[in-house]
């Protein structure tokens, strides 16, 4: 079920407010609640994916519990937690990767395998990454066993961020699974974030999209002209921000209503000055589980050796490409990110380029180019969709589908470029830190939100094309 779906939008999403805050007297109540509309949210696609996920929650459950009942003989600890590792990994890699490696086994040594034909459950390396993190904080004594089953389960399965995150840490919501308020206020911001984030998602994402896969699409029958290759790699680049920070928008919109706070996940990211920053604001909650339970482990950047902090740095970013999907285009995609990082650690580029239009503008070349990987069925498509941005397939520069695309979406390609900058957050900033009592912009941002929501909900019951880029995950 999409948040961006009428479904969601006037079916479950109400019902489950009405319901929940008809409960409001009793916060166990509201959290068994909860719990059953998330495991109906998750089964509303595939049900028997809802299985696989119940699965994961009882393991993690029993892992943390025998985790904390060891914690004083550390070699039974320590092998609790490999154990927990294998389970969690193993699912994981069965589902998502286990096709890929023997297609790659077959590609390598030409045995005739058969390919499983498995289907992804949606979003399983978001709940198994957040599960994982719960029993390793344990471990660490970075937060409290919960020897309630119910609310580990309404931690990893809580549909808000269930699907595409953010990843949300235990400890950073343990208290307000069970003490938690809903506000007026909160639900009145919680509104306006779910809008903002619809509207990132149905206006802009959606439209980007529509363009981003006709010229790739295109470019796969035969190299496209130059300017349409590039107006398709900006495409994409919009779209896969506005997609995945609009559904993080909702998420924690979402939360908010509930009376829940969870982390901020994107932070402008396309301002940024170097690769090493944009990482620091985009999708902060992976790069912060990368940080805490991969890199600093590993010893981080605090070792003296700088062939291990180099060591570090490549499993860390190989690791994040793989876990963005089963080909060899993520992997690639996760190694030019590596590089860039590596380069500018030990290179001081922020020192040696002072000027910071241009370090911007190496941000978003760096960053365009990954994307074009990232986005590429396979390593194949993705060198011809580079050669044709760099005219190595020789048909010209510009194109009439160019023209056609710019006239028909330049309002989009406007929007996603201005509010990929804190424009917006400094104009709601003047609006609440405004004249107190201004009723015009008052009225003005009310107007605004309450405008974007029946525009978007015209948009959606027209049908228009409405995926979600990280459900693949």
């Amino acid at each position: 079920m999409l948040f961006s779906s009428i479904v969601f939008l006037f079916y479950f999403f109400p019902a489950v407010l009405l319901i929940y805050y008809i409960l409001r007297f009793s916060n166990t109540l509201k959290n068994i609640f909860l719990l059953f509309a998330s495991l109906f949210f998750y089964a509303w696609g595939e049900p028997w994916f809802v299985l696989i996920m119940i699965v994961s929650i009882i393991c993690n459950y029993v892992f943390a519990l025998l985790v904390d009942r060891y914690r004083h003989k550390k070699s039974i600890s320590k092998i609790i937690l490999v154990l927990m590792c294998f389970v969690n990994l193993g699912l994981l890699f069965f589902f998502k990767y286990l096709g890929f490696a023997v297609r790659t086994i077959t590609q390598i040594t030409n045995f005739k395998i058969h390919i499983p034909n498995i289907a992804l459950p949606i979003g399983i390396s978001f709940f198994t990454f957040q599960a994982m993190s719960y029993v390793v904080d344990v471990y660490r004594k970075n937060g409290n066993v919960q020897k309630n089953p119910f609310y580990v389960a309404l931690y990893i399965s809580f549909f808000p961020q269930l699907i595409a995150g953010p990843i949300v840490r235990y400890s950073t919501i343990a208290n307000q699974i069970i003490n938690r308020k809903e506000t007026w206020q909160k639900f009145s911001i919680g509104t306006c974030r779910f809008i903002t984030g619809l509207s990132k998602k149905v206006l802009i994402a959606n439209n980007m999209a529509v363009v981003a896969d006709r010229i790739f699409e295109m470019n796969i029958v035969a190299g496209v002209p130059s300017s349409l290759a590039w107006l398709g790699s900006v495409a994409y680049t919009l779209q896969i921000f506005f997609d995945f920070s609009g559904y993080s928008d909702m998420a924690i919109g979402i939360g908010l209503m509930f009376g829940f706070k969870f982390e901020e996940n994107f932070n402008y990211p396309y301002i940024s000055k170097s690769i090493t920053e944009f990482w620091r604001r985009w999708h902060m909650s992976l790069g912060s589980w990368f940080k805490e339970y991969v890199y600093f482990p590993l010893g981080g950047s605090r070792i003296k050796n700088k062939d291990k902090v180099i060591r570090n740095l490549f499993i860390v970013w190989l690791l994040t490409g793989i876990w963005h999907g089963a080909e060899w285009t993520f992997v690639l995609w996760g190694l030019w990110n590596f590089t860039f990082i590596a380069v500018e650690k030990f290179f001081a580029i922020d020192k040696r380029v002072s000027n910071k239009i241009t370090r911007n503008l190496y941000v978003l070349f760096v960053v365009n180019l990954g994307w074009v990987i990232f986005r590429a069925d396979n390593l194949v498509e993705a060198g011809r969709f580079v050669s044709s941005m760099f005219k190595f397939y020789k048909n010209g520069f510009w194109s009439d589908y160019t023209a056609m695309f710019l006239k028909e979406y330049i309002v989009f390609f406007t929007a996603g470029i201005v509010f990929s900058t804190p424009i917006a957050k400094r104009m709601n900033k003047f609006i609440v830190d405004g004249e107190p009592g201004s009723k015009i912009l008052d009225f003005g941002y009310t107007f605004v939100i309450i405008s974007l929501f029946l525009i978007c909900v015209s948009y959606l019951t027209k049908g228009t094309y409405n995926p979600f880029i990280y459900f693949n995950f």
